[in-house]
């Protein structure tokens, strides 16, 4: 038999130990790893497959409306959608021609242009109002029309702050509810040719929704050359026209920019004329904040003016909101007349 050290033992016998140690920490990482994998993968149902993402589920990962089915579906009169039996609206629902909304769609919000209907809602007498069937029925709907539902759940306070920012909260608050402690619902019927938004928002005691239809904006303003608009200055001392801006903002759309070369070539072939331009607002919305973006859009204008090469001191701007209406705000048509420019002779 031979000896051996009692030191060399020691070292062989710890060198086995790091060995031992280091095969299990690598099964267990391997098994780990194995668990993991397997946790990635959606449950499949007992029997089948794994359930397949749906076009809405894909749509909160990053919003394409052109994944979502396609429907063809009957449709009724705008806004298409009613309350479930026992409900109402509360007072005047407000319905836009040509308006924008933010819809959110899970991780951000998608602006619709177009036709905009907005009312809050409440139970009728002696019922008492449930969320639950609100949002049940609104999705049974919705889901008869072809439509889906792409986002639920609480809006992110950074995403609310926009909303104060664009005037959302203030023009369109009943149709909004209180988003700000309640989650919100939004559902899109696709079509072949427009499409249909619904925001829905409830809470203990009453709730609101927006239903918006897609539709293309048409410019109907007619472009009024210098000397038309001299003729009516001569005339009357002010002249009017019809100027495109962005949804409740104050920036001018290009199609109005040859209105503004023409005001532009106006005060250059007149050296002494001096102006003011006067922002006026049609009644929808709050009366305030309709003041605030008239002053605004008529800054807008002298800007554009001066930015032309027009002196700054030939020109005032100042908004009057809705406060000097020319035409019946009942009327899509008298609300597009009362929102436009004067230009008054100082």
């Amino acid at each position: 038999m031979i000896a051996i050290p009692s030191s060399a033992l020691r070292v062989a016998l710890a060198v086995f130990a790091v060995l031992v140690i280091s095969t299990a920490c690598s099964e267990r990482k391997q098994e780990h790893a194995a668990e993991t994998a397997t946790a990635s993968v959606p449950a499949a149902e007992p029997g089948g497959q794994a359930e397949p993402t749906k076009p809405a589920e894909q749509a909160n990962n990053g919003f394409d409306i052109g994944k979502l089915p396609v429907s063809d579906k009957p449709l009724g009169a705008f806004p298409y959608l009613g309350l479930p039996a026992g409900y109402a609206a509360n007072g005047n629902p407000v319905t836009n021609d040509f308006d924008s909304f933010p819809f959110w769609t899970g991780k951000q919000y998608q602006w619709v242009e177009g036709k905009i209907y907005a009312a809050g809602f409440g139970a009728a007498q002696n019922k008492s109002f449930s969320q639950l069937e609100v949002s049940r029925n609104v999705e049974a709907l919705v889901s008869s029309l072809g439509g889906v539902k792409v986002a639920s759940g609480q809006i992110p306070p950074q995403a609310l702050k926009q909303l104060d920012a664009k005037g959302i909260g203030v023009r369109y608050s009943e149709g909004l509810g209180d988003v700000y402690n309640y989650p919100s619902e939004t559902y899109v019927i696709h079509r072949a040719d427009r499409d249909i938004w619904i925001h829905l928002c409830s809470h203990t005691a009453g709730g609101g929704w927006v239903i918006a239809e897609t539709k293309p904006f048409q410019a109907t303003a007619v472009v009024l050359p210098a000397a038309e608009l001299q003729q009516q200055l001569d005339a009357t001392g002010k002249a009017t026209i019809h100027v495109n801006f962005a949804s409740a903002r104050a920036e001018i759309l290009p199609e109005s920019q040859p209105q503004i070369a023409q005001v532009l070539s106006l005060l250059q072939g007149n050296p002494a004329l001096r102006l003011a331009v006067n922002g006026h607002t049609d009644s929808t919305g709050d009366p305030a904040g309709n003041k605030s973006l008239s002053q605004a859009r008529a800054q807008a204008v002298v800007t554009a003016l001066t930015a032309g090469g027009i002196a700054g001191e030939r020109l005032r701007a100042a908004g009057f909101g809705q406060e000097q209406p020319i035409a019946d705000n009942t009327t899509e048509e008298g609300k597009a007349r009362n929102r436009r420019v004067e230009l008054i002779r100082l």
